[in-house]
């Protein structure tokens, strides 16, 4: 689970994002929309640990963020919106780095990368160099990775970018069951179709603030769009 409180973050006189509240209990599949520059990302990174708040506190499964970095971010599986990988290793070499990052047991390494990479159809490029996979096949080795360590809370920014159709399927139902086994999942996303698609609830972040939570149905009843989709709602609110 997640809980932010006030959380903030500036860059000089800038406020990228401010007293922010937030709650997300175990096996809920969160989504976190807002215009470009209003902060997703900004969270996600302080969420990970990547960058520390100006303000406030991070708990990551009741782990203070800041106390205790290594212990929280072991509860993370992290896929950001650009992701680094080591094209001279093969798919599975670069499993086994983030395993051995985690410091998961390495016995049974090779049956858990196995099963991943069979999740997300890759098994037949296990052997090949990662600079020959596609943008799509990349950003389903990051979530291959992510999972290695079974990890209680994901955290993603982005996660369609470059994925075909049955990719796109593939990550729907992953999301739906991994909440369903109790992960916690907090996503940042400009496709509001995925969002109305999973999400138990949904925040909505403008100009470093967190304007609005609730579920689809309450985010619609609040701007009088019943009848209409999450864009619509969307855009209501954030004007």
């Amino acid at each position: 689970m997640i809980e932010l409180k006030n959380l903030s973050r500036k860059y000089g006189d800038f406020t990228a994002v401010e007293n922010l509240n937030l709650f997300v209990p175990r096996g809920e599949i969160f989504g976190f929309i807002g215009p470009n520059g209003a902060g997703k990302t900004t969270t996600i990174k302080m969420m990970g640990g990547i960058i520390s708040p100006t303000s406030g506190s991070i708990h990551i499964c009741d782990i203070n963020m800041e106390e205790k970095p290594e212990k929280a971010k072991m509860k993370i599986g992290f896929i950001p919106d650009r992701p680094y990988l080591y094209e001279k290793l093969t798919g599975m070499e670069f499993l086994k780095f983030i395993n051995d990052l985690y410091s998961v047991d390495g016995n049974s390494f090779y049956k858990n990368a196995e099963e991943k990479l069979a999740m997300f159809s890759l098994s037949d490029w296990a052997g090949e160099l990662i600079e020959s996979y596609s943008h799509g096949m990349k950003q389903r080795l990051i979530f291959a990775a992510a999972l290695l360590h079974n990890p209680e809370l994901i955290i993603v920014d982005e996660p369609l970018v470059g994925l075909d159709p049955e990719g796109i399927k593939m990550v729907k139902d992953l999301f739906i069951n991994l909440a369903k086994q109790g992960v916690s999942i907090f996503m940042s996303t400009h496709t509001l179709k995925i969002a109305e698609d999973v999400c138990h609830r949904v925040g909505i972040i403008n100009k470093g603030n967190l304007i609005a939570v609730g579920t689809i149905d309450e985010l619609k009843q609040k701007t009088n769009t019943e009848k209409a989709d999450l864009e619509e709602a969307f855009l209501t609110i954030t004007r």
